[in-house]
């Protein structure tokens, strides 16, 4: 038991880590862990993501708040289309193909990774060309930052607010009808579609995936799926381990969190190609 408590707690604190530096939660970290390396049922490995991602958006929001770092009204705006895609999504299940959806996102996030990549090695870490947006103004989403890496205040401007919309309307749409997590598209329609700087969309999505999660959490604690003794400890290290994430992102380059980022994107895009053809790894 103590050994299981421990163990849970230094995954807690990697999830942490690494959820809240390039805001995808820990969930995809955690669940890979608890199901191969200590051999778990899969429904108590979605009951301790489900843990994961609403610890480490409680932990890392809280600093990324007292920052200034994270955009809460682009947050606000872009959680109603994920939200009314998921409720679409779930009245919607088994209306579609599971294949051609797997296949449709994940092909979405591969040239996502491409995209994030040919962006790298253009240079644009920070500041884009963005063109002004009349829906950026009326909704007052442009905003600003200090950057702990290169010590200079960021302003920047949001642009293709319908277009970031819709990539959420989406990935909402997908998390109801296939049952996953859209922390990648979340990061996606902000620094890819939107234009927003890396740690600011990093931070935004941290945010974002609590208020996700937490609609879903007394689900699974009601089913079972939520194990007190793997939620509590797993849940202390994340909570500590995203703490020190939120400090360690802001000082890191945007072209590091690319290249930790970019190979995530293109696993998770052509692990979801594959399981629409039928193929699981």
């Amino acid at each position: 038991m103590l050994h299981t408590a421990l163990l849970m707690l230094g995954v807690g604190i990697f999830a942490g880590i690494m959820g809240s530096i390039l805001g995808i939660g820990g969930g995809m970290i955690v669940t890979p862990i608890v199901t191969l390396a200590m051999g778990l049922d899969i429904k108590y490995a979605i009951g301790a993501s489900i843990i994961a991602v609403i610890a480490t958006s409680s932990g890392s929001t809280i600093a990324f708040l007292k920052d200034d770092v994270l955009n809460l009204r682009v947050a606000m705006f872009l959680e109603i289309a994920t939200t009314i895609g998921a409720i679409i999504g779930a009245l919607l299940t088994g209306a579609f193909e599971p294949m051609i959806l797997y296949i449709l996102f994940g092909s979405l996030l591969v040239f996502s990774s491409w995209n994030m990549y040919r962006k790298m090695r253009s240079g644009q870490e920070v500041l884009q060309q963005v063109h002004a947006d009349k829906w950026a103004e009326k909704f007052n989403l442009n905003s600003s930052y200090y950057d702990k890496n290169t010590k200079q205040q960021v302003d920047y401007q949001v642009e293709n607010v319908p277009g970031g919309f819709l990539i959420m309307l989406g990935a909402g749409l997908a998390s109801g009808m296939l049952g996953i997590g859209s922390g990648a598209f979340k990061v996606m329609a902000m620094d890819g579609a939107m234009k927003m700087p890396l740690k600011p969309s990093s931070a935004t999505s941290n945010l974002m995936m609590g208020v996700t999660a937490a609609a879903s959490a007394t689900v699974y604690f009601f089913n079972g799926s939520i194990r007190p003794d793997l939620a509590v400890p797993l849940a202390l290290g994340i909570l500590g381990g995203s703490t020190i994430g939120t400090r360690i992102m802001q000082i890191l380059p945007s072209k590091i969190i690319r290249l930790i980022f970019i190979p995530i994107l293109l696993y998770l895009g052509l692990q979801m190609i594959l399981k629409g053809f039928g193929v699981t790894i």
